[in-house]
């Protein structure tokens, strides 16, 4: 896992329940307000459920919040990560 991925992560399931639009975790993560395409922070949501998730077209730990945004999912308890 990259180290933006790692972070990404830990920001969401730090903060379990809570959505986080694309625009938050790009001004959270990189550190910078972004005014343009977020595609980037979609990418390293993917790149994670391919890491985290068993079958990653269903997530259970990171879910989407159609036109919000993503959460943690709070009720699955914790992620180990090796």
């Amino acid at each position: 896992m990259t180290f933006t991925e790692f972070e990404i992560l830990y920001l969401l399931a730090n903060n379990p329940g809570r959505v986080f639009s694309k625009e938050q975790i790009y001004d959270i993560i990189w550190k910078e307000s972004y005014s343009g395409d977020y595609n980037i922070v979609m990418s390293h949501i993917c790149n994670i459920r391919e890491k985290i998730e068993d079958n990653p077209n269903k997530p259970i730990y990171i879910q989407t919040v159609w036109g919000v945004g993503y959460r943690f999912n709070q009720k699955n308890g914790e992620i180990i990560l090796i």
